[in-house]
């Protein structure tokens, strides 16, 4: 039963990245039909591949990630305005004291080096 549905699996996918090899060869080769309806056929078609995909076992196990992952999402605390803004201020206020420090040791180390090389 494994290799049946491996087997499943390989043609579905064959099947999908045919038809998104169809979706780029037909794109390219009617390029006299209008854009939009090029487009709307691209989309389709990838559409199609992508439902195709969905059925196979990485697929299901998409699916089942995204839904896990958006259970995960519901779960999450978020920080507040404030928390979110006092976070920003330490960060901005660290990096400005490190980006002085880096000038300090760059401006110190030509000043030596301008010493030594003359």
């Amino acid at each position: 039963m494994k290799s049946q549905v491996n087997w499943m699996d390989r043609l579905k996918w064959l099947v999908a990245l045919s038809i998104f090899g169809y979706a780029i060869f037909f794109n390219s080769y009617f390029t006299e039909i209008a854009f939009l309806y090029r487009v709307l056929a691209v989309v389709g078609l990838i559409g199609l591949g992508v439902v195709v995909l969905a059925f196979t076992q990485f697929g299901v196990n998409t699916l089942k990630l995204m839904s896990e992952s958006r259970l995960e999402l519901r779960r999450v605390v978020w920080p507040t305005r404030m928390e979110t803004t006092q976070t920003f201020l330490v960060v901005f206020v660290a990096i400005i004291v490190l980006a002085l420090l880096l000038w300090g040791l760059e401006s110190l180390l030509s000043w030596i080096t301008k010493l030594i090389l003359g």
